[in-house]
């Protein structure tokens, strides 16, 4: 769509008063001291977008362990989101514990850039993941004939957070990476005293370096 842009990683969440139904919530202060995941799905009473929600509400608890809550969007009206709920329950005899934000006019969709023209009018398949300052750290998209990985969203959240906490990068597919497991990488020397260090880390076994700019280490 014409005025559609997209948010840079990096930048504040921007600010938005949203109905969902669990009620008004203004997005990012509401969620203030949290992480939250906005996953968008192109409409209710759908497959695929069936199969996701109870995939994101069967996780949950995982990223409220991660204190980390999940949001739900789409350009869907407040009752349907709110019959689709209840038909999930009833059929499925799972609860959606998230709100979900019913964007009828588009609004943030448009802002999020999750209206791509050529993908029809419904939202496609957007995650933004944001952390407790209202850093929009991660996002993904994907279209609307294919479902996400809910287990990837949540290693995704997991895998920010370590980074934070220990100034790391984190492998392919971090912790069950196939070169280097669980490890996690030391960002790349730059200057000489520090590739120095590294080599004396490396005989103290504190850290493993295939070369100076690629040197790893266990977190345990």
């Amino acid at each position: 769509m014409e005025n559609a842009k997209l948010p840079l990683l990096g930048d504040k969440f921007p600010q938005m008063v949203v109905k969902t139904t669990k009620g008004n919530t203004t997005l990012p202060d509401d969620y203030a001291g949290k992480w939250f995941v906005l996953f968008s799905h192109p409409g209710d009473f759908t497959p695929v977008c069936t199969t996701e929600f109870i995939g994101f509400a069967k996780k949950a608890d995982e990223f409220k362990a991660l204190n980390t809550e999940l949001i739900g969007l789409s350009v869907d009206q407040v009752f349907s989101h709110l019959k689709w709920v209840q038909w999930i329950k009833e059929k499925t005899d799972v609860t959606i514990p998230f709100p979900v934000i019913a964007d009828e006019l588009g609004r943030v969709s448009t802002e999020l850039g999750m209206l791509h023209e050529k993908k029809g009018t419904n939202t496609v398949r957007a995650v933004f993941i944001v952390d407790a300052s209202g850093i929009l750290r991660l996002m993904m998209y994907y279209p609307q004939e294919v479902g996400r990985s809910v287990d990837e969203v949540l290693r995704a959240v997991r895998a920010l957070q370590v980074s934070d906490a220990n100034k790391v990068a984190m492998p392919e597919n971090w912790p069950n990476n196939g070169f280097i497991g669980d490890k996690v990488i030391i960002p790349p020397a730059s200057s000489e005293a520090e590739i120095k260090a590294r080599e004396e880390s490396v005989n103290n076994g504190e850290i493993e370096c295939k070369d100076w700019w690629f040197c790893y280490k266990s977190l345990k």
